[in-house]
């Protein structure tokens, strides 16, 4: 009897590509809407967002090829 597991590597890197996705689109809606000038922040000029939401989906697409279920 074979069994079957799942990495919890492979489900981390789902959760990060999804939450990558999810950080990236709204840094891009905040890219072209950008925030009244009273609600800005100081680093806010360099769009945070898009930059962590990238480095998220790059990590959750890399653990879920890496650990995929074979």
């Amino acid at each position: 009897m074979k069994e079957n597991h799942v990495s919890i590597w492979f489900l981390i890197g789902l959760q990060l590509a999804i939450f990558g996705v999810l950080i990236t689109g709204a840094g891009i809606y905040g890219y072209f809407v950008p925030p009244p000038p009273d609600h800005q922040t100081v680093l806010g000029n360099l769009y945070p967002a898009i930059w962590w939401g990238a480095v998220m989906l790059v990590l959750g697409v890399f653990y879920t090829v890496k650990f995929r279920p074979k």
